[in-house]
Order: structure tokens, then C-alpha cells, then sequence
């Protein structure tokens, strides 16, 4: 009987590791427990066209981050790869690092980006979970392609705070050739208004790992604070205006200007309430959720990937007004602009989603104004 009991244990061992990444459940846990969002709600009429929808490709498992250079795309899979797709197929290429990959709750391999002269030296850099369940902390790190696989080859900052949840986790390289990076709270709400502390922060630092001499506290990666878990940043190329968006408590989701060395209010303010010295957002989702991941912003107005509103927002940032360009292919993570074709990766092999067959997958739309 003991021998049976040990195949059935086994066997259930191997098919729990065949299957998507679940997130551990908590009722207690404020993250878990999203609320209902109403799509239409503060939307306007839609203010493109949409059609052509190509998928690229299918079946990621758990994709975080779209990066590009020339025709190809190189897309983060939480659980520990990056995948290649360009137009002679789609390739899941390794990643050796240093500190072994720590995939627990929302933490993994997350935000990537693409060094300025990547064609040429073939730089990147990376964010990541590591430590161990009881001790969660985040890394990002410099890494090499060699064309088939990535390695670690050095260190730019390590031992930032993480947790099961709201670990942040985007990356992008500003107009000013600095790289930032989003941290959330760690689920310790109060440490995003400790600046001495990372957590619940925007860093940004030289692309060598050193803090710039024009940070707002001197010695500090910290450029704005009061963060609960950010996790897209965008320029608007012509203003160069910096964007970042954020998830609420369960609702309250952002949308903000980020500012130099300015405080974002959490966790004593949110929504329209916010007190003096307090960066009020631009757009937040009131009682409702969004869940708002990656962004870019052209022309004045901000797409915003959305996880629990299972679409893609966009918001005129002049008028205020808000549209949904797109919501058929559920929970959608990171999104992508280039001219006329938008693409994006849904996330619904994560564990809070309903994935088809063919999740997730990379999708590419033409956009055209009406």
C-alpha cells in the first residue's frame, strides 16, 4: 500500500510541474482578492480602428516583458527563459545566472531591456527574483547574447527587497541613456516612504550599475517613492515626459507623470486623495480594478496592458478620456508600438487566468485613426 501511495505522490509531483505557474493562494491577501472591474466605465468612444490581427506566436508560458531589436522579438517567461521569434520561427533560448532563479507568487524572471548598442555588443539587462520563499530579494543584472543562449556577466544592484507579491520589475532605458527600474512594496507598505529604503520605488541608475550624479538624493538609486507596485514606465518622445502605472489595493489602480526626487502618496493617500507635497495621479480606476502592467505612450496618449480589465487601455492624456482598443484575448501583461502595429503578450497561464489552448501568446493589431 505505501509503495502505491508513493507512485500516486510522485505521479501527481510530475503533473504539477507540467502545469502553468500557480499563485499560492491566500484569502486573506489583499492582491488575490481583485476586484470587479466595469470595462465601460469613464470609457469614451473608441478612438481607433482596429483590424488585422495576426497572432506571432502561441504558447508562452507565463510572458512577462517584450523587448525588440530589428526584426526580432525576445520575450521574458517568468519561470525562467527568453524566447526568440522572428520570422524563421520561435526558439526558447536559456538564461545562466549567477543566483538561481527564485519563481514563487509574482516573483521570477521579470522586466528586460535591450542595450542601446545590443546589435553591436549584444547587451542586456535583466530583473530578477532569487533568495528563497522565506527570503525573497530581487536582482538586476547585465547580461551577454551570444545568439542562442544569455548569460549573467556582472551585477548592478542585488538584495533589493521582494516578496510574494510586489516585486515590481520593469526595466527601461530612458532618453537620458539611464536605466530604470520599478520596485514595489514587498508587501511592507510602510517601507514606500522610507527613501533610505528601495522598496516601493522607481531607481534609476548609469548603465554601469553607479548611481547618477543628478538623483534627487545624493548616493541614492531612489528617483520617486511612495510606490505600492509599479510596473510599467514609458516616454512621451516629443514632451519627454516620464509615465509610470501602478496597482491599487484591490482597486485605485494609476496612471502617473513620474517627477524627480516626488512622493506617489502610498500608503497614506490614494485616488484623488492626497495631501501636501503628494503627487495626485492622472488617471486612476476609482473602485474598480485594471491591474495595469506595461505602457507605452505616442502621441499623447498612454496603452496601458491590463490583467484583471483583460484589455488594453488607452488614455488621452490632453482630454482625459479613456478607450479600450482592444479585449478578446483575456489578462494582457506588456504591450509593444511600432507605427500603425501594436503588439502585446497575454498572461493568462499565470495561475489568476482562463487560458485557451494556445496561451498565451504574442498578438500584433494594426491601429488606424478615426
Amino acid at each position: 500500500m505505501k509503495n502505491f501511495m508513493l507512485i500516486i505522490t510522485l505521479w501527481c509531483v510530475f503533473l504539477t510541474g507540467c502545469t502553468p505557474v500557480v499563485e499560492p493562494e491566500n484569502q486573506n491577501n489583499k492582491e488575490v482578492q481583485e476586484t470587479a472591474t466595469s470595462p465601460d466605465k469613464n470609457v469614451k468612444n473608441q478612438q481607433f480602428s482596429v483590424g488585422n490581427k495576426e497572432v506571432i506566436a502561441t504558447k508562452l508560458n507565463v510572458p512577462w516583458s517584450i523587448t525588440k531589436s530589428g526584426d526580432t522579438f525576445f520575450i521574458t517567461e517568468r519561470t525562467g527563459k527568453i524566447v526568440k521569434i522572428n520570422k524563421e520561427g520561435m526558439k526558447r533560448e536559456d538564461i545562466k545566472l549567477e543566483r538561481p532563479l527564485l519563481v514563487y507568487g509574482e516573483g521570477g524572471l521579470l522586466g528586460t531591456e535591450l542595450h542601446p548598442n545590443f546589435e553591436e555588443n549584444g547587451l542586456a539587462f535583466a530583473y530578477h527574483t532569487y533568495g528563497t520563499e522565506e527570503k525573497v530579494k530581487n536582482r538586476i543584472v547585465t547580461l551577454k547574447y551570444d545568439g542562442t543562449e544569455w548569460k549573467e556577466t556582472g551585477v548592478l544592484l542585488e538584495d533589493i527587497n521582494g516578496a510574494i507579491y510586489h516585486n515590481g520589475g520593469r526595466l527601461k532605458i530612458g532618453p537620458d541613456n539611464t536605466l530604470y527600474a520599478t520596485v514595489g512594496d514587498a508587501n511592507k507598505p510602510e517601507s514606500a516612504q522610507n527613501k533610505e529604503l528601495l522598496t516601493g520605488s522607481i531607481l534609476r541608475m548609469n548603465l554601469d550599475g553607479t548611481v547618477p550624479e543628478d538623483n534627487p538624493f545624493p548616493g541614492s538609486y531612489v528617483y520617486s517613492y511612495g510606490h505600492r507596485n509599479p510596473q510599467g514606465l514609458a516616454w512621451d518622445k516629443e514632451t519627454g515626459e516620464m509615465y509610470a502605472s501602478e496597482h491599487g489595493p484591490s482597486a485605485f489602480d494609476e496612471m502617473n507623470i513620474i517627477k524627480k526626487g516626488k512622493n506617489y502618496g502610498w500608503p497614506t493617500y490614494t485616488g484623488d486623495d492626497h495631501g501636501e507635497g503628494v503627487e495626485a495621479p492622472l488617471f486612476h480606476s476609482g473602485t474598480d480594478t485594471w491591474a495595469p502592467s506595461g505602457i507605452v505612450v505616442e502621441n499623447g496618449i498612454l496603452y496601458a496592458a491590463s490583467l484583471r480589465g483583460e484589455m488594453v487601455r488607452a488614455f488621452n492624456i490632453s482630454s482625459k478620456q479613456q478607450s479600450v482598443l482592444w479585449k478578446d484575448n483575456g489578462r494582457i501583461r506588456d504591450v509593444w508600438k511600432e507605427g500603425d502595429f501594436f503588439y502585446f503578450i497575454t498572461n493568462n497561464t499565470d495561475g489568476r487566468g482562463t487560458p485557451v489552448p494556445e496561451d498565451d501568446q504574442l498578438i500584433k493589431l494594426e491601429l488606424k485613426d478615426e
